[in-house]
């Protein structure tokens, strides 16, 4: 409103003792120059920015300013949040600034979340509480096993449990651990995050005790012409007769290597003039090797399936040019790989199986949270 008659002008006003700012830290923002924002003198933000720990993007901070000297003021207090249940505080004393962190207990339990699939998944879940992230790595477990888009029904039911760390009402979600779906028509799936070697991938508890299923035949391990077949030679590196072992793909650097047949994979490394290698066993005392990778995908103790991936060709090792060098040992043997046919032999490694239930058990004690 404007001005009345009762307005009386006074020819100064006086300065507010302190000032209370709540700023934002933003993206590619630092403490020191968010303090200098809020009008803190140069000489305290450094300090205070040099105290406090790296925090994220987004995080609230508090900050009381003192008198001012000369255009900027002195820092008397800032707040702000620090990890999940962590308070930062910074206060000014006699010696300078003084750093208080004070931590709230973190339950680390998991959440666990159910429900009726419905007229669409995605939305379902999360109507039933499931963040974005969490809902598309729930579809993305179940289409290692299914056909997301049409081999799930209304009527069946999902099942998902996610890491989770909570401290009075903040909540970090983690990774998801568990992607269940029972399924009305079809088998019921029960993906277990499993990590082996610094890799995750998904186990299907629900047929990890069963053998793994054998192919008929090798498929070919990489899009390629043979350029040497497997019997003797003139090394093309030391020159002289020499049995082959294998045989030869000539293929361009950095082509897909594939698992030529189920299996598991029993080596991934260097493996001397071979290079980077990876060895898959595949019952029945037969193993197929790969040789002069340039980069490895697969883990060893991992199980793989025929065509999936499992390394990129190269020229590692002793090697003249990028090529793939694939062998079959059936008994210790190294056999020729264009004859080889495999038999239905059970493969089963319990040890593992064992492991991954106990997992299966120890997630299904997860309390529910139903949609």
């Amino acid at each position: 409103m404007a001005a009345t008659e009762a307005v009386e002008p006074i020819e100064v006003a006086p300065e507010r003792a302190q000032l209370q700012r709540v700023l934002t830290l933003g993206a590619n923002d630092s403490i020191r120059a968010l303090l200098m924002r809020a009008g803190a003198q140069l000489s305290d933000a450094a300090a205070a920015a040099e105290m406090i720990p790296p925090v994220q993007e987004g995080t609230s901070v508090s900050v009381i300013l003192g008198r001012p000297n000369g255009t900027a003021r002195t820092i008397q207090r800032i707040e702000l949040k620090g990890g999940l249940g962590e308070t930062i505080v910074l206060t000014r004393g006699g010696g300078g600034f003084q750093l208080h962190k004070s931590q709230v207990a973190v339950d680390t339990s998991p959440v666990r979340i159910r429900g009726r699939v419905g007229d669409g998944l995605y939305w379902t879940l999360r109507a039933a509480g499931a963040s974005p992230q969490a809902a598309a790595q729930y579809l993305g477990a179940l289409a290692t096993e299914i056909d997301v888009g049409g081999d799930v029904r209304p009527n069946d039911r999902f099942d998902l449990i996610l890491a989770n760390r909570t401290s009075g009402e903040e909540r970090q979600e983690g990774t998801l651990l568990y992607a269940g779906l029972d399924r009305v028509e079809g088998t019921d799936l029960q993906l277990v995050r499993w990590t082996a070697n610094g890799r995750s991938q998904w186990i299907n508890a629900a047929d990890v005790d069963q053998p793994v299923a054998q192919s008929s035949g090798l498929g070919w391990p990489v899009p390629g012409r043979i350029t040497s077949y497997f019997g003797y030679r003139v090394h093309p590196i030391f020159r002289f007769r020499r049995f082959h072992s294998g045989v030869d793909f000539g293929a361009r650097w950095g082509s897909p290597i594939v698992a030529a047949a189920d299996g598991q994979v029993v080596g991934a490394g260097w493996a001397g003039g071979y290079g980077r290698q990876v060895r898959i066993a595949h019952g029945g005392g037969v193993q197929t090797s790969y040789s002069h990778m340039n980069q490895i995908v697969a883990s060893a103790g991992s199980f793989v399936r025929q065509g999936q991936l499992i390394g990129y060709v190269g020229s590692s090792g002793f090697s003249t040019g990028p090529h793939l060098h694939y062998e079959v040992i059936r008994a210790g043997v190294k056999v020729n790989p264009l004859g080889v046919r495999f038999a239905s032999t059970p493969v089963v490694d319990h040890r593992f199986a064992d492991a991954v239930k106990s997992r299966l058990n120890q997630l299904m004690q997860v309390g529910a949270k139903r949609g």
